[in-house]
């Protein structure tokens, strides 16, 4: 009887990958650049109030800073999100992130205000 070392039926172990998958070299890092541009989206989202109101908003902030501060890791998901989605098409990917990003933040700053 052979044993398992002697069988020549035995094939080593490959990994298979589907066709055509092969790295061709290093892809540009587009998560990062979403990412950023989720962080800077939110910045400009959180100074437009200020403009509009001045120093009542700053009295505003002062008080629900925690519900805008939350905001932060949701802006730059949005941007993973959309870089993920939009690989490589940056003139898609730039205006969807800061249209999500806008509406987030004003949604969050409606509901608090009561509008």
């Amino acid at each position: 009887m052979l044993n398992a070392t002697q069988s020549k039926r035995v094939m080593p172990a490959k990994f298979i990958t589907a066709p055509g998958s092969e790295n061709h070299g290093e892809e540009p890092a587009y998560g990062f650049v979403g990412a950023m541009a989720g962080f800077i989206f939110y910045w400009l989202a959180f100074s437009v109030p200020f403009f509009f109101y001045g120093a009542n908003a700053l009295f505003f902030m002062l008080y629900t800073w925690p519900f805008f501060l939350a905001l932060i890791p949701l802006s730059v998901l949005i941007g993973l999100v959309f870089s993920v989605l939009l690989t490589g098409r940056l003139l898609w990917m730039i205006p969807c992130i800061g249209i999500a990003v806008f509406s987030l933040f004003w949604l969050v700053f409606a509901q608090l205000t009561g509008w």
